[in-house]
C-alpha cells in the first residue's frame, strides 16, 4: 500500500525550513501532498494562488512524489481525499510541541486513522519563521538565505 503524507501550512511565504521537511518527507514517503491552507485566520501577505505558486517552484525538482495543492476546510477531510492518513508537522522548537501536539490530538479525535509525524527541523532552520521573513523583509533586511530565491526576489518587490 501506498503511504501517501500530507504537510499542511500557510507557506506565508515558504521557508528553507519549510523545503528541506518536504525534501526529508519525500525521501521517508511514497508521495508528499503539500497542501496550501486556503482558509485561514492569519491575515496573509500572499494569496493562495502566490503562496501554492511560490511552493511548487520551490519543490519543482523533488520529483514526481511531491504534489502541491490548494485547499478548504478540515484537514481531515483533505486527508481522505488524498487518502493519506499521515500529516507532516514540522517543530523548530519545544515551545512549538504543545500548540502542535494539541492539533494532533484534534485531528485524532476527528479521524482515528489520522497519524501526526513531528519532524525536527535542522538546527540551520530552527529559527526560521515565515513570520520574521516577513518582518525582516519589510524593514529591508537581506532574507535570501532563509527562503527559496524566487521567494525572496518576490518579498523584495513586495517593499
Amino acid at each position: 500500500m501506498k503511504k501517501v503524507a500530507i504537510y499542511p501550512g500557510t507557506f506565508d511565504p515558504i521557508t528553507n525550513g519549510h523545503v528541506d521537511l518536504i525534501q526529508r518527507a519525500g525521501n521517508i514517503f511514497d508521495e508528499v501532498v503539500v497542501l496550501v491552507a486556503a482558509d485561514t485566520k492569519k491575515k496573509p501577505m500572499f494569496t493562495t494562488e502566490e503562496r501554492s505558486a511560490m511552493v511548487s517552484e520551490a519543490v519543482d525538482d523533488y520529483g514526481d512524489n511531491v504534489k502541491v495543492r490548494v485547499f478548504h476546510g478540515l484537514l481531515v477531510e483533505e486527508a481522505r481525499r488524498h487518502s493519506a492518513y499521515i500529516i507532516i508537522r514540522g517543530l523548530r522548537a519545544v515551545s512549538d510541541f504543545e500548540y502542535e501536539s494539541q492539533m494532533a490530538l484534534m485531528n485524532k479525535r476527528l479521524d482515528p486513522r489520522v497519524e501526526t509525524f513531528f519532524m525536527i527541523s535542522r538546527e540551520e532552520y530552527s529559527y526560521i519563521s515565515s513570520s520574521f521573513v516577513k518582518e525582516i523583509s519589510s524593514l529591508g533586511g537581506d532574507v535570501s538565505t532563509m527562503v527559496p530565491a524566487g521567494v525572496a526576489l518576490k518579498l523584495k518587490k513586495s517593499v
